[in-house]
């Protein structure tokens, strides 16, 4: 059978009886707007908990930034140390990125699809940058890759040495998304793709990846949020050179202890601004998906 018959029989089997009760259920969960006494009472503290802990902060920061005017504020942004180290920052975030995409989801189809002597192990090491404090992976990475370096491998105060402290600590995000959606998807819509001549690529391509590029946008939504916020890992690893190495969280750190809080104020708000651009991007992409699938 040719790739044509295999994606209209894929096609037909989007339609099959078994789907449509949970495409019905779906619908009519979504036109059900009615709270009940007690949906609303949670929705109400949601609220409230998220208000305080997320929306009045950032608020908070975005009117400090407008405190000096819309003229200070270009003119920090503009600032030549500060435009370098946005865009230092902003293209290392985003090289590490599609590196998590790549890497993480071949780690995920490992530690799912593969059984090994250490798989419990490596599971482990996983989550080790989530519980590990920065400033420690700094110092590990230091140790590593520093003037005394076991391997012979110096790239302390450069632009690599960004690099691999960001990949650091944003290696679990892609990893953790992913795993739980291969580990649910359902090995008979590939086997039978298969046995109507389908090759592994084709079966990768029309398959497994629809369902899994949601999970992926969402880490790698995570892994550059949290890239372009990363400060402790780069106290040692980085040398903060002013034009070179010194990177964004470093910025506003100098902001504040000059005392110049609305010029701190209004680098935080820049990257609050893109990472919010890029989450938002990334939801409506993984939406689109999902409507496809």
């Amino acid at each position: 059978m040719t790739v044509v018959d295999f994606e209209s029989a894929a096609a037909a089997g989007d339609a099959s009886p078994q789907r449509r009760p949970l495409a019905r259920a779906r619908r009519a969960i979504g036109r059900s707007t009615t709270l009940t006494p007690a949906s609303g009472l949670g929705l109400g503290v949601a609220v409230l908990w998220l208000s305080v802990l997320v929306l009045i902060p950032l608020c908070a920061v975005v009117v400090e930034a407008s405190a000096g005017g819309w003229s200070e504020f270009w003119n920090t942004i503009t600032n030549v140390q500060t435009a370098a180290a946005i865009r230092m920052t902003l293209m290392q975030a985003f090289l590490v990125t599609l590196v998590n995409v790549v890497m993480g989801t071949l780690i995920a189809w490992v530690l799912v699809r593969d059984d090994f002597f250490g798989k419990r192990a490596l599971e482990i090491l996983i989550d080790i940058p989530f519980a590990l404090p920065t400033i420690v992976a700094g110092l590990v990475l230091l140790t590593l890759y520093g003037p005394k370096s076991p391997m012979g491998l110096d790239v302390a105060f450069t632009r690599p040495a960004i690099f691999l402290a960001f990949l650091f600590v944003t290696l679990p995000f892609v990893v953790r998304t992913v795993q739980p959606v291969l580990a649910e998807l359902d090995p008979d819509a590939e086997e039978a793709a298969a046995s109507l001549g389908a090759s592994r690529f084709t079966v990768f391509r029309r398959i497994i990846l629809p369902s899994l590029v949601p999970a992926i946008s969402a880490g790698a939504a995570m892994s550059f949020a949290r890239a372009i916020s990363e400060y402790g890992s780069l106290v040692l690893l980085s040398g903060n050179k002013p034009l070179r190495t010194e990177v964004t969280s470093v910025r506003i750190l100098t902001y504040i202890e000059n005392g110049n809080m609305a010029a701190a104020a209004a680098v935080a708000s820049v990257l609050l601004f893109i990472a919010l651009v890029v989450i938002v991007a990334l939801d409506l992409l993984q939406r689109r998906v999902a409507r496809r699938g």
